[in-house]
């Protein structure tokens, strides 16, 4: 898989947080951020609702609350839970957004990376369909790599992580089948541990 070139920065490509090449899903689950606070983080996350079953509009339910809690038995072990992320990347390339990325997405929960608490506050939510410990798609690490440039070109955005690294021992996606070095490859950022850095 070649190594992918970011496009020029497009400016039409947002409106008021909301990215043209997502489909809109608007949850209720978010709020305002900090004033002033500087969006510079993406994090990093997977989900199958219920957990190895891809497909179906279940995590896009649980997003904006209208998952049937009756519906599997594992909904009961979630249920009224209120949840949300920027995006969703579905296994075959496509891409949801579910809360305006000028807005703080309930995502990463109690969190914090290189000494500030709360990434909640400062970072983009990026969901991948999958689970941890088993591998994602080809379509997905390209899509990503696409986005996090994207983001980049709206946002002071300069580095992404796992949603493991930033709440260790709490959480564990997007888990030890996701592959930093191809992220790296595809994206052109640079590879620090679980982390990327956005090349100045």
């Amino acid at each position: 898989m070649s190594a992918w070139v970011p496009p020029p920065a497009d400016g039409a490509a947002w409106e008021q947080g909301w990215y043209a090449a997502a489909r809109r899903c608007p949850s209720p689950n978010f709020g305002p951020r900090p004033a002033g606070v500087s969006i510079d983080l993406a994090v990093i996350h997977s989900i199958s609702l219920p957990p190895g079953v891809y497909g179906g509009d279940a995590i896009e339910r649980l997003f904006t609350n209208r998952l049937d809690w009756d519906a599997h038995p594992y909904f009961q072990q979630i249920r009224g839970l209120e949840v949300s992320a920027h995006f969703l990347l579905r296994r075959g390339g496509e891409l949801l957004q579910f809360v305006s990325c000028d807005a703080r997405a309930w995502h990463a929960g109690r969190s914090a990376w290189r000494g500030r608490d709360n990434c909640n506050d400062y970072s983009i939510g990026i969901e991948l369909e999958g689970l941890e410990g088993e591998h994602f798609t080809a379509v997905q690490y390209r899509c990503l790599a696409r986005l996090l440039w994207a983001l980049a070109a709206r946002y002071p955005l300069s580095e992404a992580t796992g949603h493991e690294d930033v709440a260790p021992g709490r959480k564990h996606d997007p888990g030890a089948g996701f592959s930093w070095p191809l992220l790296e490859r595809l994206s052109g950022w640079q590879a620090q541990g679980h982390s990327l850095r956005r090349p100045a």
